[in-house]
């Protein structure tokens, strides 16, 4: 992202009325933030963040083991889980399962999918992203509310292969 993209998404923020967006992508964190004509009208930060997988996925291990009473419970989820694909969120949003208000949901539990097939919608700053499977398989769970935030990365899906 260069400087003439990162001054037209601040523009943008700045006539949406938004107090604070924030944009996360492989190497760049974005936070805007906008206030009052009183204070400054508009800050940026700009950080770089260095793509190292293996601590990232270390960090929640300790995480998972400090409440003893409920690791072996979610130990026993995640080896329920391992033969399922993950489908997760490719952006920052709100999750939608259906195309509109008044439309059925794109897929329920139980639905077969294609590789291509919509799975939902994601909203961000005013566009909808259409979610495409990169798996076929049937839908075995879903792991998001309608309407919900998500964030990057977060699991949406969870999918049978077989």
């Amino acid at each position: 992202m260069d400087i003439k993209e990162i001054q037209s998404l601040i523009k943008f923020v700045a006539k949406s009325g938004a107090s604070e967006v924030k944009l996360e992508m492989e190497d760049i964190k974005i936070t805007i933030r906008t206030g009052s004509a009183a204070t400054t009208p508009e800050t940026t930060i700009v950080q770089q963040i260095p793509v190292a997988p293996a601590p990232v996925a270390a960090a929640p291990a300790p995480a998972q083991e400090a409440p003893a009473p409920a690791a072996p419970a979610k130990e026993a989820a995640e080896e329920d889980n391992s033969e399922y694909i993950t489908i997760k969120s490719p952006i920052i949003g709100t999750f939608y399962r259906k195309p509109s208000p008044d439309k059925p949901p794109f897929v329920e539990v139980g639905s077969q999918i294609q590789k291509g097939d919509v799975l939902c919608v994601i909203e961000a700053m005013k566009l909808f992203n259409d979610i495409e499977s990169e798996v076929s398989g049937k839908i075995v769970k879903v792991l998001v509310d309608d309407s919900s935030p998500v964030e990057f990365d977060q699991p949406l899906f969870l999918v049978d292969p077989s």
